[in-house]
């Protein structure tokens, strides 16, 4: 049976292993993947630049709190503007929540003026199991050196309510701040709150 072409959005991993658990301090696994418009993407190219990856399932209402607040947008666009690579990636599988396609992926970017600097594709899975991704949101952070230095919540407050946002420390901002700073990330790793991500069974 032919699938469709977005099938052919392959996610490459250029370092895996089955064993490999992402460690903050250590270095980030590489991978190679197409986004929302068939550009590829690969990690190691953005070397000499921090990078976010941000895991999204717009049908989360944890995802919801921070988009339909305009939060995550607010990020994306503060931090993209000072060179920061913004990788949204969506590892919804076909049939779950959050699952799109690219061109559906691109009306909502629209819709709600999102601002990554791309959105990678991942229905299999394969990235975010390369990175263990649990929630939507979970954010990762790489050093210009390739070294993850966050994994973990956007910020402290693991509650879907679009109120708690000004009261947070915003784990992300925070961590850019301090490495950009020339300062150790305080706190690298936090538990990441949100949806399960919806794996491929």
């Amino acid at each position: 049976m032919k699938r469709n072409l977005w099938c052919g959005l392959i996610i490459t991993l250029l370092s895996f292993s089955s064993a490999y658990a992402v460690k903050v301090g250590e270095p980030a696994p590489d991978f190679q993947a197409a986004d929302s418009n068939g550009q590829m993407h690969k990690l190691s190219n953005e070397r000499g630049k921090f990078v976010v990856l941000e895991w999204h399932n717009n049908g989360c209402p944890y995802t919801q709190k921070h988009y339909e607040s305009g939060n995550m947008q607010r990020l994306q666009k503060e931090w993209t503007d000072k060179g920061v690579i913004w990788l949204t990636v969506i590892s919804s599988a076909p049939g779950t929540q959050g699952f799109v396609t690219p061109s559906q992926e691109n009306e909502y970017l629209k819709k709600v003026n999102a601002a990554p600097t791309a959105v990678l594709m991942d229905p299999g899975g394969s990235l975010g199991h390369l990175y263990a991704a649990k929630t939507t949101p979970h954010m990762f952070i790489i050093d210009p050196s390739g070294t993850l230095i966050y994994n973990g919540a956007i910020d402290d407050h693991p509650t879907s309510d679009q109120g708690d946002i000004a009261g947070s420390k915003n784990y992300v901002s925070v961590a850019l701040q301090q490495a950009m700073g020339g300062k150790p990330v305080a706190e690298a790793a936090t538990r990441p709150y949100g949806c399960s991500v919806k794996y491929k069974d």
